[in-house]
């Protein structure tokens, strides 16, 4: 070794902490170059995931639209053949025919029209009445969370007239609650 080169360790010489700070400057771009590889395959895998997503969904509506359109066009007759009962009141009659006549054009609608029509025109709407479109949202959803607890609340009274029906069988109750029934360890008290 000679005099004039430098010496000492990477962390401790002049030339070594130059080194490192080098070294780590370039681990960290290094670092900095996967991570901006890693987020554009993501992105890239995002935007495939989405155009996949779409494809299916445009295709499960293809198929099913036919139906959904029968579907329609059968709620348009009942509510129409329904107008029948109101002959004796010309404007309730009306206004069942006009809902029916509605629905008759939303199930031709439906028929005729592909998904990414139906998507432009519901983002058409929702652009020219956010308002409407958020009460129709929160009326839809409001209807949907009273069906689900009537079917509920029918369903668990449904259960209970199963139970008061049920015979006897050993010794479960007819007709009692679960509060008749002492808790373990504890006797009745039968007014003896």
């Amino acid at each position: 070794m000679t005099i004039n080169q430098p010496t000492g360790s990477p962390a401790t010489g002049p030339l070594g902490a130059e080194s490192a700070a080098n070294r780590e400057t370039a681990d960290w771009k290094a670092l900095r170059g996967d991570v901006e590889g890693i987020a554009d395959v993501a992105v890239e895998r995002g935007r495939g995931f989405v155009s996949a997503a779409r494809g299916h969904a445009e295709e499960y509506v293809e198929r099913r639209k036919g139906d959904a359109a029968q579907s329609v066009n059968d709620l348009a007759r009942t509510v129409r053949d329904s107008s029948k009962t109101f002959e004796d009141r010309p404007n309730i009659r009306a206004f069942f025919d006009s809902a029916a006549e509605g629905l008759e054009h939303l199930g031709t609608q439906i028929e005729n029209k592909s998904f990414s029509e139906f998507y432009e025109d519901a983002e058409a709407l929702a652009r020219r009445a956010p308002v409407a479109v958020a009460v129709a949202t929160f009326v839809t959803g409001f209807v949907v969370a009273r069906f689900i607890k009537s079917s509920s609340v029918s369903a668990v009274r449904d259960r209970d007239l199963d139970l008061r029906d049920a015979p006897i069988r050993d010794g479960s109750l007819r007709g009692g609650t679960l509060r008749d029934v002492p808790a373990p360890g504890l006797h009745r008290d039968h007014g003896v």
